[in-house]
């Protein structure tokens, strides 16, 4: 069939009635297979020739073929019953369709091809692949590695059905049915462009913890983000574990789009609202107020709590009534508290406060429970140069003077005594309103007897020879009793 028959024939039913399609446009596809039988057969008759000359029947050969009806006549007989048709039918009847379009019989289906971008429907959810309806003659799929940048265990961690999604071709393959999908694809072109929006204003904006990795937790936002343990909160967090599938407060802190690097805060994003928020609690406190708090962190001299927005210090010894080593002992992040206030300084923005102050104190029960003169039993607490500190009752320590405790003299009282040990003392003074404990170890104990001293031995008699001039005299210490004239004799006769 000729372009130009074809085009006469299209011309001449444009306007045959509308009732009339079905038949009519049968007939002209008749047409346009006569004509091609008729085009094709002279070709078809030399190969068969060509191939098996033996096979041949010269008579068969010279006996005149059936006349062929012009195209133009059978043309112009088909036009003349049709010539009511619409332009609409000619076209179903003479263009061509892809078979799968024509079995559906639906003209309006769009015609992708591959880098296009598509917007639909999540219709089924396997392990590995997704079923997505774009209004195509059949579903896309998007396979597991082309949903996140991010390495995926289970497609429904990210997808579920029902959810509308935006997605680019990737392969097209009618004959296969095959129409394969990536929605990483463009999450990946338009995130670098939102993210620098993000940064340039300072916005914030909300996201799930997809994992948690070695220094922190993984984001994703089409492409990996990533926050750093140091940026996830205000106070240390040891343990992340219990982060994955939390939403985060999150703003940019870095981009770098050439190493596909994304950093995110959300430390930044307490630091802003606390900052906002400092100034109104602060005016809503007093000291002696007692509220409720959350211990954020620890620290070797204390722990600071969140007392609904803003951080006060329990010092150590604030702690509890008991001395305690570390804060560690008493008190873990999380633990939710019972504080007062015992200084606040709006200028510096510092507030202190203590726990044991909203427990009953120990020396409230002291006077009842213990009267001087009383031996009790203690454990040594510390040792200092000048004596030993002893806890005669939770809460209650009590002075033993390095001179009461022992009888004998001792130059420091690790000599005698260490830390944990138990020891019986009485109670020499006691101050409640000082809260002073006078005690003495030494007094529990008996004195030990006096020893007895040695006699000194009796001195031996000596002799004492004494010389006089050329007269020798020897005494001994029976003969001391000579008075001086029996000693001198008349040696001073010549001074009469």
């Amino acid at each position: 069939m000729t372009e130009e028959t074809k085009i006469q024939a299209e011309e001449t039913v444009e306007a045959a009635p509308q009732e009339e399609k079905a038949p009519k446009i049968k007939a002209v596809k008749a047409v346009k297979a006569k004509a091609t039988e008729q085009e094709t057969a002279p070709a078809a008759a030399e190969q068969a020739i060509e191939e098996e000359p033996a096979a041949v029947n010269q008579d068969a050969v010279e006996e005149p073929a059936a006349p062929v009806q012009p195209i133009e006549e059978v043309t112009a007989v088909i036009a003349e019953e049709v010539s009511q048709d619409s332009p609409a039918a000619i076209e179903e009847a003479t263009e061509e369709t892809t078979p799968a379009m024509a079995d559906q019989g639906d003209l309006h289906i769009p015609a992708y091809k591959k880098g296009d971008t598509v917007k639909g429907k999540i219709v089924k959810i396997e392990d590995n692949q997704a079923f997505v309806d774009i209004g195509y003659k059949y579903d896309g799929i998007i396979p597991i590695r082309e949903i996140s940048n991010l390495h995926l265990e289970n497609i429904s961690e990210v997808l579920e059905i029902g959810q509308e999604v935006e997605c680019k071709v990737s392969s097209l393959n009618d004959d296969k049915e095959s129409l394969i999908l990536s929605k990483r694809a463009v999450d990946s072109e338009n995130v670098w462009e939102d993210l620098q929006a993000r940064l340039d204003n300072k916005e914030t904006f909300e996201a799930k913890v997809f994992e948690v990795v070695k220094g922190g937790l993984v984001i994703d936002l089409g492409v990996r983000g990533f926050v750093p343990a140091s940026m996830v909160e205000r106070h240390f967090v040891e343990d992340f574990s219990d982060y994955k599938g939390r939403t985060l407060k999150l703003k940019v802190k870095e981009l770098d789009r050439e190493n596909n690097k994304v950093i995110l805060s959300q430390k930044d994003v307490l630091d802003e609202e606390y900052g906002m928020n400092k100034a109104k609690i602060l005016s809503e406190l007093s000291v002696n107020q007692e509220i409720d708090g959350t211990v954020q962190r620890l620290t070797p001299f204390g722990a600071f709590v969140d007392i609904g927005g803003i951080d006060g210090l329990v010092h150590v010894s604030e702690m509890s009534w008991s001395h305690i080593e570390k804060p560690s002992d008493v008190l873990k992040e999380g633990d939710k508290v019972r504080v007062k206030i015992l200084k606040l300084d709006p200028a510096t923005e510092k507030i202190s406060l203590s726990l044991k102050a909203t427990q009953a104190g120990p020396w409230e029960e002291v006077g009842n429970q213990f009267k001087i003169g009383d031996i009790v039993t203690g454990e040594v607490r510390r040792l200092v140069n000048f004596g030993a500190f002893i806890e005669i009752a939770p809460g209650v320590e009590g002075l033993v003077h390095i001179s009461q405790i022992s009888h004998r003299h001792i130059g420091t009282p690790h000599e005698v005594l260490k830390e944990g040990q138990s020891v019986s003392v009485k109670i020499l003074d006691l101050n409640l309103k000082d809260k002073k404990v006078s005690l003495s170890i030494k007094e529990t104990e008996d004195a030990p007897a006096p020893s007895e001293r040695p006699e000194r031995p009796d001195r031996q008699k000596s002799t004492a020879k004494v010389t006089l001039n050329n007269d020798n005299v020897s005494l001994t210490n029976q003969g001391l009793n000579v008075t001086l004239g029996d000693l001198f004799g008349d040696k001073f006769k010549h001074l009469k």
